[in-house]
């Protein structure tokens, strides 16, 4: 077996898989449900369940068979006309899905979230218990964003980045991204036609970030949001095999070990659960300025963010909520809950520990931010 394959024998061994199908393979580039495609893939993934393997299903697509249904010319651009397409395209999309399991007497589950689902750590929480609930039931979560009732604000962007928040959710060993791409290349193949396939590499690698390509007409992701969700993944120890939907069997045979499409591996350990759902949060409360001293002990260390490392603070938070850290050239480092209100931590900022006390006249914590509490982003030294 080639090097490459020997990479992929992890895969032969995954008992938890999440599947995200995108919404180009699903509507036929908008020309309505491809039924028969989709068709196709519930077969696979029923074969896999036959197999032992969990399946969950992400899937794209109400949104695109909305438009399709409503004989619209394209993708509306005001929230409420997307709106209207997701709820009218949602039902005729998990429809289909249930009469395709149904031949297996297969059993599925409609589940749609929103960012606030999965940024407050209680419903985060909930919504694993549900679908691992789903799962004892031997039943296949079909989840998919609320775009019924999401607004820009809150939204996950796209389901490249809903599929791997739902893989560290639940701890899935691997995420497989169906495309209408072949995988990744070293070029643009659309204008490159000597570009060659990347069959695998390491999801924070930043070569491979730096040859994504653009989104298409229906979807709001591309190849660079799937490269993104990779990286993400892998926080809870998932490969992420980027692949094309229409290669015959694609699933079973990802599974049997065989090189398809681009398989992005995790380079670093797992992390914690609870660091991985603050990994997972994409908005944040307020910012900390910190300075070089704090961003080599939080880079290098592993530690705390003590107020004396904090050159400035930027925004409106309360105690608990989420904000970023940035350097003195303001890249950001981590994320982490913060232990002050913002007007508290702006009068503590640069002292020691020993003197927050006298200032604020009692010490909520030592830290500003807590190392269980606080996570390094991309290329922070993890």
């Amino acid at each position: 077996m080639s090097e490459a394959g020997s990479e992929r024998d992890a895969l032969t061994r995954v008992q938890h898989v999440v599947v995200k199908i995108g919404s180009a393979l699903l509507t036929n580039n908008g020309q309505g449900l491809d039924e028969a495609s989709i068709g196709q893939w519930v077969d696979q993934m029923a074969m896999l369940r036959y197999r032992g393997v969990k399946v969950t299903l992400v899937s794209s697509g109400a949104v695109a068979a909305g438009i399709a249904r409503l004989g619209l010319p394209g993708r509306p651009s005001s929230l409420g006309a997307l709106q209207a397409a997701a709820a009218i395209g949602q039902t005729r999309l998990v429809e289909c899905y249930e009469v395709h399991f149904e031949r297996h007497d297969c059993q599925t589950a409609q589940i749609l979230l929103t960012h606030a689902d999965l940024s407050n750590r209680r419903r985060y929480l909930n919504a694993r218990s549900a679908i691992t609930a789903l799962h004892e039931f031997d039943v296949v979560p079909i989840i998919n964003e609320n775009d019924t009732v999401v607004t820009d604000e809150i939204r996950f962007g796209d389901n490249d980045t809903l599929a791997a928040l739902v893989t560290n959710l639940l701890e899935a060993d691997a995420l497989v991204i169906l495309t209408d791409q072949e995988g990744v290349f070293d070029a643009d193949p659309r204008i490159e036609p000597h570009a060659t396939l990347i069959t695998e590499g390491e999801a924070d690698d930043p070569a491979i970030a730096a040859v994504a390509g653009g989104s298409g007409v229906l979807g709001r992701g591309g190849m660079a949001t799937k490269i993104r969700a990779a990286r993400l993944a892998a926080r809870s120890g998932a490969q992420t095999v980027i692949a094309s939907g229409h290669q015959p069997d694609v699933l079973t045979r990802l599974l049997k070990g065989e090189v398809l499409g681009t398989l992005l591996k995790p380079h670093f350990a797992p992390i914690a659960a609870r660091k991985r759902w603050l990994a997972g949060q994409l908005k944040s409360q307020g910012t900390l300025v910190i300075d070089d001293g704090a961003v080599a002990v939080l880079s290098d260390k592993g530690s705390s963010l003590l107020p004396v490392g904090v050159s400035d603070v930027q925004g409106q938070f309360r105690r608990g909520d989420l904000v970023v850290c940035v350097d003195q050239a303001g890249r950001r480092i981590a994320k982490g809950l913060v232990n002050y209100d913002a007007d508290d931590a702006r009068r503590i900022i640069g002292l020691s520990s020993a003197r927050v006390e006298s200032v604020l006249g009692i010490v909520e914590a030592n830290e500003m931010i807590h190392r269980n509490n606080l996570v390094l982003l991309d290329g922070a030294g993890q």
